[in-house]
């Protein structure tokens, strides 16, 4: 996301109802923070939106068929993961690790 912003990609429309775009924000940590910031509303319905994911939904959910520390599948998605011989899911483990 940085890098497509930062290139000057930016979502079309208003990010509020007030009227602000997308483009009116500065990139980074700038758009958190400092005079142009979004409002602070905006910021803690960001945290509480993040937090609500980490503590929800992103749970490691012992006995439903995760295969390793981090698989949040719980059971219910599957894009084909299963269908990969262990040496092609060792790989792409790996490539997502060194990410």
């Amino acid at each position: 996301g940085n890098i497509i912003t930062r290139a000057g990609v930016h979502l079309g429309g208003d990010i509020d109802y007030s009227g602000h775009s997308f483009e009116s924000f500065p990139n980074g940590a700038a758009a958190l923070f400092g005079a142009d910031a979004i409002p602070s509303a905006g910021f803690a319905q960001l945290v509480a939106f993040i937090g609500a994911l980490e503590l929800g939904v992103m749970k490691d959910i012992e006995g439903t068929g995760n295969e390793h520390v981090g698989d949040f599948r719980n059971g219910a998605i599957d894009f084909g993961w299963d269908t990969f011989d262990e040496e092609t899911k060792l790989s792409k483990r790996a490539i997502e690790l060194n990410n």
